[in-house]
């Protein structure tokens, strides 16, 4: 890995972000379906991020860790209310009332609004005078709009599973019935999930500039997650069982969750902020429509539609086009900055260059 190009390491580090979790959409809308609390579900997730980062934290940072302070302290409680606590449970009570496929797919509005809220305290710069400033615009507009086909059209079929499936895939189809919900609470429910997420991933970039201890930072805001989950699921889940776990597959959906989709997803997350920036992270997003997409059609047995071809292809081609954006801006300011040293190197010469000989005034 020591051989692999930087960027390469983000790209890779994004696809395995975007395939754990697209399946924690549907394990999570199994353990809903088997009737897990959604305060305490949460709640056992974030105790197992916290035991898995906070080792690693602890003797892999031990030289890069600050002077913890109440400043940071704050910073740490604000990241895990927002960016784990307001986010996790509002994407809970929308999955619940929505389904696996809609509810990422309205997480592909994170791009357009983390862009936006990286670009009005200039944390991420865009130039639409250059290509690169174009190329990652239009990228972000294409691959929403390839989220955004494959959640309202369909299309004539263009794959269906054999006929032998057809008893397993009526069973699993109940994963997405959602005939008794509230779609509209789903709705808004889901909305504030991305606006939370948005913010998170914004936030978390100045945070790390000062305090560059990475995991440090994710297992500080999955611990006082903890305490805030704990403090809610205390007052409002009164009911004894629902602390309970009630089958293995209810332990291996919290287990799934807790190391999948919160320690690993939080750990590659920060990690490519702080290398790649916000949108390098957005912008990977819509591939998990995609993904949800062919993992209904393969696992729960579900047919593929000419609009999930027509959208898989935006939503390559916009992050195609975002990439391509990034890699341009950083060859563009490595340029500048070593045209900046140049002439810094060239001016300091030239200020200390002395003539051989004294010059003689003539009177």
């Amino acid at each position: 890995m020591c051989m692999v190009p930087e960027r390469a390491k983000l790209h890779l580090a994004m696809t395995i972000f975007q395939f754990g979790y697209a399946g924690n959409h549907v394990i999570m809308r199994t353990a809903l379906n088997m009737g897990v609390s959604k305060l305490v579900f949460p709640l056992y997730r974030n105790i197992i991020a916290v035991i898995v980062l906070v080792p690693f934290a602890y003797f892999l940072e031990k030289k890069d860790r600050p002077t913890l302070t109440y400043s940071f302290l704050l910073q740490f409680f604000l990241l895990g209310l927002v960016g784990i606590t307001l986010n996790q449970g509002s994407y809970i009570f929308g999955l619940d009332n929505t389904s696996p496929t809609f509810a990422s797919a309205v997480e592909n509005a994170v791009p357009a609004v983390t862009f936006i809220m990286a670009v009005l305290p200039r944390i991420e710069q865009i130039h639409l005078s250059r290509k690169d400033g174009i190329a990652k615009v239009l990228g972000t507009l294409i691959s929403v709009g390839g989220a955004s086909v494959i959640t309202l059209y369909k299309g004539p079929i263009v794959y269906r599973p054999n006929s032998a499936s057809d008893q397993s895939q009526s069973q699993m189809l109940s994963l997405g019935d959602t005939k008794e919900k509230n779609w509209t609470l789903g709705c808004i429910c889901l909305i504030g999930h991305c606006l939370f997420w948005s913010s998170w991933i914004v936030l978390q970039s100045p945070v790390l500039k000062r305090y560059p201890a990475r995991l440090s930072v994710v297992s500080y805001s999955c611990f006082f997650s903890l305490m805030q989950f704990s403090a809610v699921g205390a007052y409002f889940e009164r009911d004894s069982a629902a602390w309970q776990f009630h089958s293995g597959w209810e332990i291996f959906c919290v287990f799934y969750s807790g190391l999948v989709a919160s320690a690993m997803s939080f750990a590659v997350q920060i990690w490519v902020i702080d290398r790649g920036g916000p949108m390098f992270v957005s912008a990977y997003l819509p591939v998990q429509t995609m993904l949800v997409a062919i993992m209904a059609t393969v696992a729960l047995g579900e047919e593929f539609y000419l609009g999930g071809v027509i959208g898989a292809s935006l939503i390559i081609a916009g992050l195609y086009l975002v990439v391509l954006g990034k890699d341009e801006e950083s060859k563009y300011n490595t340029e500048k900055a070593m045209i900046t040293v140049s002439e810094n190197t060239w001016a300091a010469t030239s200020s200390v260059v002395q003539p051989l000989l004294p010059t003689i005034n003539e009177s």
